[in-house]
């Protein structure tokens, strides 16, 4: 087996910009776990906190979107409103096995988030082990 072509590494740090959190249409996987998290975090009980922020979607739970795509707990003035408690969907970008696949799907990313390629370098075993569970696919933990 080759060597990944991000095998020196790639550069990430999230400036917090809100550009992956607002935009088009999206989905936002959320496990049971985060779901106890995040409503936890709200002061809120499980089912108060998935009836407002949740919808299903084809087999799996999305945090909702407001009428303009924007994510539910992302605001123009204060940011993402649980960044402490954010999914693992949101925690492990732009480190998605979709996002990686290669250096031109990377460099299309990069225009729209300014973090990609600035800040810490992330090893290729970190990036690995990322893509294995990034949140994105079913298999959330």
């Amino acid at each position: 087996m080759s060597d990944p072509w991000y095998q020196d590494g790639l550069r990430f740090e999230c400036t917090r910009c809100g550009n992956c959190c607002t935009g088009g249409p999206g989905t936002v996987r959320v496990s049971d776990k985060e779901i106890a998290g995040l409503a936890r975090f709200l002061g809120m009980s499980r089912k108060a906190f998935s009836d407002a922020y949740t919808r299903k979607v084809k087999g799996y739970v999305s945090l909702r979107e407001k009428p303009n795509y924007d994510c539910v707990f992302f605001t123009a003035d204060r940011g993402c409103g649980v960044y402490q408690h954010r999914p693992k969907q949101c925690r492990t970008f732009p480190f998605w096995k979709a996002v990686v696949s290669s250096p031109e799907r990377w460099g299309l990313e990069s225009v729209h988030c300014p973090g990609i390629n600035s800040g810490a370098l992330h090893d290729a075993e970190f990036i690995e082990l990322t893509i294995l569970d990034d949140g994105t696919s079913g298999r959330i933990a």
